[in-house]
This record gives C-alpha cells, structure tokens and sequence, in this order.
C-alpha cells in the first residue's frame, strides 16, 4: 500500500506564508501612514504575528522596506525588460504599451503609493530614499532609456538625450502617482483620467521625437 502524500499542516503553511503576509501588511501601513508613523508592532499585529516573529524575518523597519520594494516593483522591472526584447512592433508602440501597462501593475494600485511616501520622508529617512532611488527610480530609467535608444538606433527618432527625454516621460508617471496618493481628498474634475494623462504626454512627447517625414524621405534618396 503506497503512503499518502504530504499534506502540510496549518501551521506549516502558516509559517511558509508568513513573509507574504508580513510585506502585505507593511505595504497597506506605509500607504496608509507614511514610514515614520508606522509602527513594527502595527504591521505584526496586522500579518496577525508578534512582533518578535517579524523580526526573525526582517532586521528593521528599514529591512522591511526594502523587501516591500522588492516584492512589490523590482519583478515589473525585470518583466518589462523581457517583454520589451521579445517586442515586434515599432518604438511608440512599445512606449504606449510601457506606460499603460505601469499604471494598470504599479500606478493604479496600492503599491503606486510608495512613491508619495519616499517623496515625503525622503529627509528624515535617507537610507530609505536612497534604496528607493537606486532600485526603482534608477531602474526605470535606464529602461525607458533603453527603450529611447531603440527608437534612436532604428531611425525613429531624433538623437535626443535620453536621460532627459527618459525623466520627461517619468515626470508623468511621478505626477499622478502624486496626484492619484497626495491629493486623493481634492476634487480630480471628471475629466481628469490618469491613464489618458500618460497618453496625451506621450504623444507630445513623440510629436518631438519622430523625424519628420521629408527629412526621411530625404534620407532615403541619399542612400540610393
């Protein structure tokens, strides 16, 4: 007679989730209070944990942070990087498809407010800034630069500066993040959709990239 499978006890698989649980409640309390107002006894009682137990797992308020990050944005980074070699259509394309697909995985969900909370406690807590700067603001930007350079390389646009034409695309995203956390309690007007905001700056944006057709149809005839 062949044994039974494993099954896991509760409490196993209470413990293989208890990372999981921890940074989901971390995440909901740094959205909801900022790093400095929130308490590590806060986020255990919420994960539904002591607090002794979230420290077996992260160090300090910081170390939480920090895997917040990680498992909340760095996978989206490291996706995008893959999807963007594997894309067939042309460089507006992939930027149109860039920025929608960040609002619909980060900007529109909770995880788009860590943004507010970095700008605004940026000061007190330096180490959490620079985390945040050298893991995703640094990493976005070296991806729309990449996705820029592409653009540039296949004749689709002009030879701008990457790095600034990269931080005008993020100013957008940094903007309704903003708009969307910080000023969650003022009136956004109906007409105000952030998802269209990021395509109409887009296209403002493309407007001054794109070679202007006669300069490639003049290019084509000196190559003949």
């Amino acid at each position: 007679m062949s044994a039974l499978p494993h099954t896991p006890h509760r409490r196993e698989r209470r413990k293989h989730e208890r990372p999981g649980e921890l940074l989901q409640a971390a995440l909901e309390l740094f959205v909801e209070k900022g790093f400095a107002a929130t308490k590590v006894e806060e986020v255990a009682l919420r994960a539904g944990v002591s607090k002794g137990t979230l420290f077996l797992y992260y160090a300090s308020k910081e170390e939480l942070f920090k895997a917040v990050i990680q498992a909340n944005l760095n996978p989206h980074f490291i996706a995008w990087d893959q999807e963007f070699e594997q894309f067939q259509g042309n460089t507006p394309e992939m930027l149109r498809y860039g920025l929608c697909s960040w609002w619909e995985r980060i900007g529109n969900t909770l995880a788009g407010g860590l943004t507010k909370l970095v700008f605004s406690e940026s000061k007190n807590f330096p180490e959490v800034a620079a985390y945040y700067r050298e893991h995703v603001v640094a990493t976005g930007q070296a991806l729309l630069q990449k996705v820029l350079q592409r653009g540039i390389d296949r004749g689709e646009f002009q030879a701008v500066d990457v790095k600034m034409a990269s931080l005008s695309l993020m100013s957008a995203m940094m903007f309704v993040l903003m708009w969307r956390h910080a000023m969650s309690g003022c009136d956004q007007g109906p007409d105000f959709d952030p998802q269209n905001f990021l395509m109409a700056h887009l296209e403002t944006v493309l407007r001054g990239l794109s070679v202007p057709a006669t300069n490639k149809t003049k290019g084509s005839h000196e190559n003949q």
